[in-house]
């Protein structure tokens, strides 16, 4: 088809399909018309051919087409972009080769890097000083051009008059993990995007992390080596025409408006806590107030920001402990489905870098640039970090900053920046020993740094423990899966169906504490801090702390939100302190007291050991003012044993004394106070 019969056949089709969107798009002052691919191949297949086999002459076709239209005057460069393309276009990065060049093809991936946006010249406009021509020069190539002669016969320099300007934008594209089979290693290419696609509307559909999906022209680049001469080798790059985004976080998810009443009535329905429960993870028998914790999690409470800077951080991280084969990793892999945004890593495959973010050498970009890890990918989406005791205390740590301030700040190769990472974490990890030991405490189990520890709102241990009736039904729901795998609840929601709800949930509420839920809230606070917890030696047990009251009204506003409420009712308060009150009561009692104490989980000693310390060291001063400076164990002993305080107490809190550099020992059976 030759071109003037193609400009011809667009002005009928943007005549016929598209008049009314490019009135609506000249009208709100965009240059640039979107064309769905599969009704022009339905108005003429000769021409839907064309584009895909010489897709730079038909666009400029279109594009001339277009302009045969009454456009405003400054409207001279109009673009027009194609979606929908046909399955045989789509292909992977890998499979990419020579004779897909100048081809139109569609590519998924993830965005991995990503330039500034710069001004490119595209045209300029020399004068010949000799006899005043003025020469127009396209500029097609990466070097820029300057005409070779003119046309009165007159070589080198002209004087450039004007250059004609588009912003431009270079991206690394990486494989999908998805995507990928086996040992295969993601593969990348690069991206070159200009005009309207480096918009700064359209610019966020492309920050690293996100997953898009491009149509582009496949071009090569060649390489200049080092001794100035081009290299029989060629870059690839795709010139990209159009770009969409596959996964979008909550916030950009767009719901039709049958599907917004359903959700409406989901959220007016007295059941709707336990129906979204009960699809959280249907194939996951019980845990009941894990799911309900994790339907919270995935709401997440509100972000305040108060005048004076200071952030309150809105999303919630859980914890769950437990022993193999309790089906954590199942209940981590279905949450990352759930989420629109999710990312899921493993133990001993995160290093700190790839969690929080890396400085590497870039060739494409040229200098030092910055790569986003997992939590600052999961921006605004959930990330599940599976195996977590496995992984080195290092990388553990890299984390502490991303849990409270929800920021990761990197200094490193002149390269000083603190990027955003307003992430939900979902942790899992064994006990210290593989498995729980029921005759011990199960914070003694926990092989986690107490400061890690603390930051996570919710800490759910799961036991595996023998019971004849619970391990029948497991079975038998276990059987029925495997029996027929399609078998679904009644009352299950679908998964699309449950990701809208809780997209449109966190976009349109915004519940605010009523008086009867902040009372209810205070109330318990005052009174399980001030719960008869003085000990003998004076020493208070801390049963909760401020951390925890900021997790309760987290949990109360996400409670609210299951509703699409305005207003945290005293309801959804009680619902948020007995969630936190049964994790409390796993995890944080003092088996001395039989009491909540918070130190438990947050600084490993408790305040009945902390009280143990205070007493014995009384009891060394004692002694030491009778026998001198030399004190024997077995008088301090003794002393114990008169007070209540059993020897291997005493054996222990020597020992930790010694640790920490308050006593040596002289000679055996003696200790000296430093």
């Amino acid at each position: 088809m030759d071109a003037n019969k193609q400009i011809q056949r667009f002005e009928e089709f943007l005549d016929n399909s598209c008049k009314a969107e490019l009135l609506e798009k000249i009208r709100k002052g965009e240059d640039f018309l979107i064309v769905n691919f599969a009704e022009l191949s339905r108005f003429d297949p000769d021409l839907a051919d064309a584009l895909l086999d010489n897709p730079e002459d038909s666009i400029k076709a279109a594009e001339i087409a277009v302009e045969s239209f009454d456009l405003p005057k400054d409207m001279k460069h109009f673009k027009v972009r194609f979606k929908n393309l046909p399955q045989s276009q789509k292909i992977m990065v890998r499979n990419i080769r020579s004779k897909h060049i100048t081809k139109l093809l569609v590519v998924d991936g993830i965005v991995r890097q990503k330039s500034d946006v710069r001004p490119q010249v595209t045209n300029a406009k020399f004068e010949c000083p000799q006899c005043g021509n003025v020469i127009s020069q396209l500029q097609l190539d990466a070097q820029f051009k300057e005409p070779s002669r003119c046309g009165c016969g007159r070589k080198g320099k002209f004087r450039l008059l004007s250059k004609e300007l588009v912003d431009a934008q270079g991206i690394v594209l990486e494989e999908a993990p998805e995507d990928l089979e086996g040992g295969e290693q993601p593969k990348r290419i690069q991206l070159f995007l200009k005009n309207d696609l480096v918009s700064p509307i359209t610019e966020r559909r492309t920050n690293p992390g996100s997953k898009i999906r491009i149509t582009g022209i496949l071009k090569e680049v060649p390489i200049t080596l080092r001794t100035g001469a081009k290299s029989t080798r060629f870059e690839l790059l795709i010139e990209c025409n159009f770009v969409e985004s596959i996964q979008q976080d909550f916030y950009d998810i767009n719901i039709s408006r049958e599907e917004e009443e359903k959700i409406r009535e989901l959220a007016a329905d007295p059941k709707v806590y336990q129906k979204i429960i009960d699809s959280i993870a249907p194939s996951i028998y019980g845990y009941e107030k894990i799911k309900a914790a994790l339907l919270l999690q995935l709401l997440g409470g509100i972000q305040k920001k108060r005048d004076d800077g200071v952030v309150t951080r809105g999303d919630m991280h859980i914890l769950l402990i437990g022993d193999p084969g309790a089906g954590k990793s199942q209940l981590l892999k279905r949450i990352n489905v759930i989420a629109p945004k999710g990312r899921y890593v493993s133990g001993k495959g995160v290093s700190g870098a790839g969690l929080t973010a890396s400085v590497v050498k870039d060739e494409f970009l040229h200098g030092w640039s910055l790569e986003a890890g997992a939590l600052v990918l999961a921006n605004k989406g959930i990330c599940c970090i599976d195996e977590m005791d496995k992984m080195s205390p290092e990388d553990r740590s890299a984390m502490h900053e991303a849990l409270e301030q929800q920021s990761i700040s990197i200094s490193k190769a002149n390269i000083q920046a603190t990027l955003v990472a307003r992430t939900t974490v979902l942790a899992a990890a064994n006990p210290k020993f593989g498995r729980f030991d029921p005759y011990d405490i199960l914070a003694n189990q926990i092989d986690l740094p107490p400061a890690l520890i603390n930051r996570f709102d919710l800490i759910f241990p799961i036991k595996d423990m023998p019971d004849a009736a619970r391990d029948e039904t497991l079975a038998g729901h276990i059987l029925k899966l495997h029996q027929s795998p399609h078998v679904e609840k009644q009352q299950e929601l679908d998964t699309r169906f449950l990701r809208n709800f809780i997209a449109y949930a966190k976009q349109h509420s915004k519940p605010v504490l009523t008086e009867g839920a902040l009372n209810e809230l205070k109330d318990y606070y005052v009174e399980m801090r001030n719960k008869g917890s003085i000990d003998e030696g004076g020493v208070k047990a801390i049963p909760i702390s401020p951390r925890q009251l900021e997790a309760l009204v987290r949990m109360s506003e996400a409670s609210a939100k299951v509703r699409l409420s305005q207003k945290v009712t005293k309801k959804d308060a009680k619902r948020a302190i007995e969630l936190l009150h049964y994790c409390l009561s796993q995890v944080g009692i003092d088996p001395e007291t039989g009491k909540i104490d918070i130190d438990r989980i947050t600084t490993g000693v408790t305040a009945s050991q902390r009280s143990h310390i205070v007493l014995i060291k009384e009891m060394i001063a004692e002694v030491e003012n009778k026998v001198g400076k030399a004190i024997p164990i077995d008088d301090v002993v003794k002393v114990a044993e008169e007070k209540g305080i059993d020897a291997s107490e005493v054996e222990e809190v020597i020992q930790k004394l010694k640790r920490v550099g308050d006593l040596f020992e002289p000679k055996r059976g003696f200790i000296q106070r430093i």
